[in-house]
C-alpha cells in the first residue's frame, strides 16, 4: 500500500526535466509579475526614447519594462538591507555609506539594448527611493579612430579589442567606490569617433547603466597570467537583450536605411558618402558590414556572455519581447 505522503512512482520513460539555473517565463507570466506597479511614462516620452528602428509602445513598456523596473527597485532595497548587515557585522571599524547599484545592459548592435537602457533609466529614475539615475554608454571607451588606424583595427570597430578596457573597468570601479565625480570620454555617432576635449561626468548617483556591446566579457589575464577583475564584476544586476541572428540582420538594414534618410544627411556625417550613392550601393555596403563586422563579432563574442547574465530578454521577429529568463539565486 502506497503511502498518501509518498511521491507517485516516475515514469522510467519520462525525461527529466532539464537543470537550469534560470527561471524561464512567457511574456504574459512576466507581465503579471508588475502587480500594481503604475506607468510613469507617456506616450511622448516612449516615443523619444525608442531607438531609430526599434518598435516598442506603452504595451511593451507595460508587459516588459514595468516589471523589470519592479524587480530592480526590489534588488536595489534588498542590497542595502545587506550593507547594513555587513555594517552591523564590521561596527565602527569598518562601516560603509551606500555605493551606487551598476546595471550591465548587453546584447548585439541593432538588437535594441540603448533602448532598453533609456528605458530603464527613466523607469529607476521614478521609484522615490533612487532618484539619481545616470547611463553610460561603452562607445565612449572606444579607442580614437588615429589610435584604431594604427593598430591596424578599423575593421575590428566593436570588438573587445577596440576598447580602451581598462580606463572602463576603472571609470566604473571608481564610481562603485563611491568617489564624489568620476569623468568618461564622449562619443559621436555622427562624426564616428570620440569627441576630443570633452567629457562626461558622473557624480555619485543611486543607480548606474552601463550599455554596450561587450559589457559581459570576462577579465583577461594579465601579462603575469593572473585572472584580473573584470569589469562586470563590479554588477549587481545585469540584462542580455537577444533576438536571433537573421532577425538582427535585418532591423540592422532597416536602420541603416533610415539613417541614410536622416542623420546621414548631415554634411558633417562620418557616413554622408552612402547618401550620395544608390541606395542598392549603400545597402550592399550595409550588408558586408554586418557579415564580416557585426555578426561575427556577435557570434564570437556578444552571444557566448549571454550566460553570464542575470535576466536574458528575448525578442521575436517583431522586436516585440516573447521570453525572459531570470537567473535564481
Amino acid at each position: 500500500m502506497i503511502s498518501p505522503v509518498s511521491s507517485p512512482p516516475r515514469n522510467p520513460h519520462r525525461p527529466r526535466p532539464e537543470a537550469t539555473p534560470y527561471v524561464d517565463l512567457t511574456r504574459a507570466e512576466w507581465s503579471a509579475l508588475r502587480e500594481k506597479t503604475p506607468l510613469p511614462l507617456s506616450a511622448a516620452e516612449v516615443e523619444q526614447l525608442r531607438g531609430l528602428g526599434d518598435v516598442i509602445d506603452l504595451d511593451e513598456v507595460r508587459d516588459i519594462y514595468l516589471p523589470l523596473s519592479r524587480l530592480l527597485n526590489l534588488y536595489v532595497g534588498a542590497t542595502h538591507g545587506l550593507r547594513g548587515a555587513l555594517n552591523t557585522f564590521l561596527g565602527e571599524k569598518g562601516s560603509q555609506s551606500g555605493t551606487p547599484f551598476v546595471i550591465g545592459v548587453a546584447g548585439s548592435v541593432a538588437v535594441g539594448k540603448s533602448t532598453v537602457a533609456r528605458l530603464l533609466q527613466a523607469l529607476l529614475a521614478r521609484w522615490p527611493e533612487h532618484p539619481r539615475v545616470e547611463l553610460v554608454t561603452t562607445d565612449g571607451f572606444l579607442l580614437p579612430m588615429r589610435e584604431l588606424r594604427e593598430r591596424g583595427l578599423v575593421s575590428r570597430k566593436g570588438f573587445p579589442e577596440s576598447y580602451d578596457r581598462r580606463a572602463l573597468t576603472r571609470f566604473v570601479a571608481d564610481i562603485k567606490a563611491g568617489k564624489d565625480e568620476v569623468t568618461a570620454p564622449v562619443y559621436s555617432h555622427l562624426i564616428y569617433d570620440i569627441v576630443p576635449d570633452q567629457k562626461l561626468v558622473v557624480r555619485r548617483p543611486d543607480i548606474l547603466i552601463v550599455e554596450g556591446l561587450n559589457v559581459l566579457q570576462p577579465a583577461l589575464p594579465g601579462k603575469d597570467g593572473r585572472t584580473r577583475v573584470g569589469l562586470a564584476d563590479y554588477f549587481d544586476f545585469s540584462v542580455y537583450v537577444d533576438a536571433r541572428a537573421e532577425d538582427i540582420e535585418r532591423w540592422y538594414l532597416n536602420r541603416f536605411r533610415q539613417l541614410r534618410a536622416t542623420a546621414f544627411q548631415d554634411p558633417s556625417s562620418y557616413f554622408r558618402k552612402y547618401t550620395e550613392v544608390s541606395e542598392e550601393e549603400a545597402l550592399t555596403y550595409a550588408r558586408t558590414t554586418w557579415r564580416t563586422i557585426n555578426k561575427p563579432n556577435l557570434l564570437e563574442n556578444v552571444a557566448p556572455t549571454r550566460g553570464r547574465a542575470a535576466l536574458v530578454v528575448r525578442k521575436g521577429p517583431d522586436h516585440k519581447v516573447q521570453r525572459l529568463s531570470l537567473r535564481k539565486l
